[in-house]
Parts: structure tokens; C-alpha cells; sequence
């Protein structure tokens, strides 16, 4: 018998937070996403912040001017 559910067997993504403002951003990681130098921009706060991610960790790299 199959089993019918909303994402069974599927990996979870997740929306990657603004390191700012803490609000999600339009871009979704998952446990296999890797970035490197990425600037990452938030539309609620209007900011670009440059980041790292592996293993579903969020690294800033560099935070924009206040």
C-alpha cells in the first residue's frame, strides 16, 4: 500500500532569512545547497548581504554600510 501525504520522502527546504531584518527572503536552501560569495538581497528591508551556506548554515560574510 503506498503511502499518500504531503511530502513524504522529499527533503525539506527551507526560506533563507534575512541576517538583518530575520523575515524570509524569496530563495528557498535545501540540505544538499551550497553557496559561496552570495548576495543575498531582502525585499522587506531592501538590503544586500553577502553570504555562505553549507550544511543549512548561514554565514555572513559581509554586512552592507549603515
Amino acid at each position: 500500500m503506498k503511502q499518500q501525504g504531503r511530502g513524504s520522502n522529499k527533503k525539506q527546504a527551507k526560506f533563507i532569512l534575512c541576517p538583518i531584518c530575520k523575515n524570509k527572503t524569496r530563495l528557498k536552501m535545501g540540505e544538499d545547497t551550497e553557496l559561496k560569495n552570495f548576495p543575498l538581497y531582502c525585499p522587506k528591508c531592501k538590503q544586500e548581504t553577502l553570504i555562505e551556506i553549507t550544511n543549512l548554515q548561514v554565514i555572513v560574510i559581509k554586512e552592507p554600510d549603515a
